[in-house]
């Protein structure tokens, strides 16, 4: 799946969004040329994000020079170009090993993977039952990025997390197409948290459905959270069913 765009230009935006992910900053032409082994001339590589840009893959923020990459771009990226960072073995273990003194109250369990996850991650991780339930961890992990650096944006994302009914309606309401859903504080029309990107993923244990998320910038470090945050999903389907 090229999504329209020609290799030279998938190429180009992979780099792009890899730079974006690590940086948190627009992304130039010269900086791509110094950093990724593009085989085209920097002009080359401005003209093909004019293009992207156009195409509605990239953003350029301000008066920057750099460009971003759109929500649809991190989509594309996650369904088709970025390579899974697996967990390893030694790192599996240990997770299980973290919930399992938890596998006989399946609140307990949520609570601890939820825990587990955030501190994996280094990112703010949020769980829900369908009946209502929440649980939150690693609230001071949001701090570690520079996007919400803004006071008000911190305050808009820890006032969303405090309504239990829009966690559940995030994960519920919303139609779940694959078993890791990346959604967009833009895409899902919350104006004041436009800049959040939420990985997802639901599992059943005992019988009751539940979800299990990461929620922090548009930016989120897609290749390693995903495999950790379908393992965790996974990990608790399995030591509920103990």
């Amino acid at each position: 799946m090229t999504d329209g765009l020609t290799a030279r230009q998938t190429q180009i935006l992979k780099a792009l969004i890899d730079e974006y992910i690590e940086t948190a900053e627009p992304v130039g032409s010269e900086n791509l040329d110094k950093k990724f082994n593009l085989g085209v001339s920097p002009a080359t590589i401005r003209n093909e994000m004019v293009d992207l840009t156009k195409m509605g893959y990239l953003r350029q923020p301000h008066t920057s020079a750099g460009r971003i990459p759109s929500p649809r771009a991190i989509k594309f990226y996650v369904d088709t170009l970025m390579e899974e960072k697996q967990m390893s073995l030694a790192d599996e273990v240990k997770a299980k090993e973290e919930v399992w003194d938890s596998r006989d109250d399946i609140d307990e369990l949520i609570a601890e993977a939820t825990k587990a996850l955030a501190e994996r991650t280094s990112e703010l991780a949020v769980a829900a039952t369908d009946e209502g339930k929440v649980w939150h961890a690693g609230y001071s992990n949001v701090f570690l990025n520079p996007e919400f650096a803004d006071i008000e944006m911190c305050s808009n994302l820890f006032s969303f997390l405090e309504e239990a009914q829009g966690i559940h309606d995030l994960f519920f309401a919303h139609k779940f197409t694959s078993p890791i859903e990346v959604l967009f504080g833009e895409e899902l029309g919350w104006r004041e948290l436009a800049p959040i990107g939420i990985v997802a993923t639901h599992f059943n244990a005992k019988g009751r459905n539940g979800a299990l998320g990461i929620i922090g910038p548009t930016r989120l470090s897609y290749p390693t959270i995903i495999p950790v945050l379908r393992y965790f999903g996974n990990l608790i389907e399995e030591v509920a069913g103990k």
